[in-house]
């Protein structure tokens, strides 16, 4: 399995970025993906989630109404749309999918660098 993501990069506070996370070796259409970040000294926290189907949906309270997580089955592919960027939103960027809707990601991709100035 290989999740690889893209997309990230500098942007000033207030603008937008799209990350993408191209999945294979796997059912992509069968898992759940996720949106993972990290800030340097900080835990890895959830961002969003999306089920197998695109019919269940949930964000973090931090990116709720500024960022937007979809996925295209047909190209095994998951997005996260990041508009109003913050410079609190600096961090690196993982995806992640799962098998089960309860339980663990157990696929991780190798994370792509966000960065927002102020």
């Amino acid at each position: 399995v290989q999740l690889l993501e893209s997309g990230g990069g500098l942007v000033q506070a207030g603008g937008s970025l799209r990350l993408s996370c191209a999945a294979s070796g796997m059912s992509f259409s069968r898992n759940d993906m996720g949106w993972f970040r990290q800030a340097p000294g900080k835990e890895r926290e959830f961002v969003a989630a999306i089920n197998w189907s695109g019919g269940r949906i949930v964000y973090a309270d931090s990116v709720k109404g500024r960022f937007t997580i979809s996925r295209d089955n047909a190209k095994s592919t998951v997005f996260l749309q990041m508009n109003s960027l913050k410079p609190e939103d600096t961090a690196v960027y993982y995806c992640a999918a799962r098998k089960s809707s309860i339980g663990s990601y157990e696929f991780w991709g190798q994370g792509t660098q966000v960065t927002v100035s102020s």
